[in-house]
């Protein structure tokens, strides 16, 4: 098995959390707390299209052969969705570095595209993975979803009472992800066309 890769993959798998979920929900209510309407409307459509990178993490407790593939897609599309939107991009540009807030957000968001980035070059270095995620070079890949295995499967059977398997686990990714699939869809044939790059953020005076 090769050492410094297993070590990079749960490396990375680490500082996603920081960046994925711990960063975001910061600024978050930091965003509440000094109600900046673009951090707020930004980081919206964030949890929104993040959601997949955690479906992700559910298809690779479940094994299914192209996790690895679902979780690129989804941080390429989390990269997309940070700096999609002129409106946003426009309102950050108009804030220079006294402003802690938005150039927090903007060293975020740099942070997310460098970490797709290396996920998708250390994925690369693995590519039977994304058709074959089961095979023995693959488990450096499902080895740091093993920690959130556990924490899911002591909580449904605390709340539950019932045995969180890995069977449940690639069912519930897979049907979260046709949601998903569908609530893409939806807003590329309805809301793209409809306001292009353009997030709302402070139409109407709403968030």
């Amino acid at each position: 098995m090769n050492i410094p890769n297993q070590i990079s993959v749960w490396i990375s798998f680490q500082i996603s959390i920081i960046f994925f979920v711990g960063v975001p929900f910061t600024l978050f209510l930091w965003a509440f707390k000094k109600r900046n309407k673009a951090v707020i409307k930004l980081l919206s459509i964030y949890w929104k299209i993040s959601i997949l990178f955690f479906i992700s993490l559910l298809l690779l407790i479940g094994e299914y052969n192209y996790a690895l593939v679902i979780t690129n897609i989804s941080t390429i599309l989390i990269t997309i969705s940070v700096w999609f939107w002129n409106d946003i991009n426009d309102e950050l540009k108009e804030y220079d570095f006294s402003n802690s807030l938005a150039t927090t957000t903007k060293v975020w968001r740099w942070s997310l595209t460098f970490i797709s980035l290396n996920f998708l070059i250390q994925s690369l270095q693995n590519f039977s993975c994304f058709s074959f995620i089961n095979s023995t070079s693959c488990e450096i890949w499902l080895q740091p979803s093993s920690n959130l295995y556990t924490i899911i499967k002591s909580l449904f059977n605390f709340f539950f009472g019932a045995y969180f398997t890995q069977a449940v686990a690639k069912f519930l990714g897979l049907f979260s992800l046709l949601i998903y699939i569908l609530g893409l869809i939806q807003w590329l044939i309805i809301k793209l066309p409809k306001n292009g790059r353009n997030s709302c953020f402070s139409e109407n005076g709403r968030i």
